[in-house]
């Protein structure tokens, strides 16, 4: 490493934890050495606040979390939100016309929380054929009767709205009607489905607001991701790590490559790399 590393942002899906979405016992000592050294550890990740593991949020080395994609950047140990910025009322209900015109699993997050419909929920694995991450969205997901009503009665910006599909065709053309719309940023984690945020939001760009508000420079916060809503953090922060399991462009766009999730691969780094 050229420079210390003050800060740590992990991405969790495909990157911190493993592929059965366990947090290994090796990870957690990792990141409690890193933190008794004060490095900053912390979730830099597409869920809502709702949806990081308690065993990770539990931890007391861990105090801050990014959010769904950089829309919220929070401050556990004081209960405050650092980092704001929603998408609109008027430009999420575009959103939400759209992904109904085709076979969708629609999500929508306020305050941390993620709202699905509770019909959609019992028949997630017919747009989900991922089992742990199917468990993870039934377990964490408030149920609502409607989605669109429930997103008409909060008549509120939302931390993030998205979907997943069941065909490829329907992505891409709902993709294609979605590039239409101005003061967006289009993400995905999943091989099929769209995250929107406000334009201009990522992860990275949150770890480095953080940072300025922590006296920590860009330089110095390292972030490790697998997927497409990590391309912009890797890009923005100083140094950025690849899962060896991350999709071709992360890999490519990414300062090293580290092993897989299910080796392990971010606290093998961290401990080689990163700590004294």
């Amino acid at each position: 490493m050229k420079n210390k590393i003050r800060m740590i942002g992990m991405d969790l899906d495909g990157t911190l934890l493993k592929t059965n979405k366990e947090l290994t016992a090796y990870t957690k000592d990792v990141l409690k050495r890193a933190a008794e050294q004060g490095i900053i550890v912390m979730p830099a990740t597409g869920r809502p606040f709702s949806g990081i593991p308690k065993e990770l949020t539990g931890l007391q080395e861990i105090r801050y979390a990014v959010t769904a994609n950089g829309a919220r950047v929070i401050d556990m140990e004081k209960n405050e939100v650092i980092v704001e910025e929603l998408l609109a009322y008027d430009i999420a209900e575009v959103i939400l016309t759209i992904f109904e015109r085709y076979d969708t699993f629609r999500e929508i997050y306020y305050h941390g929380i993620g709202y699905a419909s509770k019909e959609a929920l019992t028949r997630i694995d017919k747009y989900l054929n991922i089992p742990a991450m199917a468990d993870y969205i039934t377990s964490t997901r408030v149920p609502v009767d409607d989605v669109r009503a429930k997103f008409e009665e909060m008549n509120q910006p939302v931390d993030k709205i998205q979907a997943l599909f069941t065909s490829v065709e329907d992505r891409d053309a709902a993709r294609k009607e979605i590039e239409e719309v101005s003061g967006i940023e289009i993400t995905g984690a999943l091989p099929m489905n769209l995250e929107i945020n406000a334009a201009g939001v990522n992860k990275g760009k949150a770890m480095i607001e953080l940072g300025k508000v922590l006296g920590i420079p860009r330089e110095e916060i390292m972030a490790f991701g697998d997927g497409n809503n990590d391309l912009k953090m890797l890009k923005e922060v100083g140094t950025g790590v690849a899962m060896e399991n991350a999709i071709p462009s992360l890999k490519e766009a990414a300062d090293y490559v580290t092993l897989s999730n299910d080796e392990e691969g971010v606290a093998k780094f961290i401990e080689k790399y990163v700590l004294d």
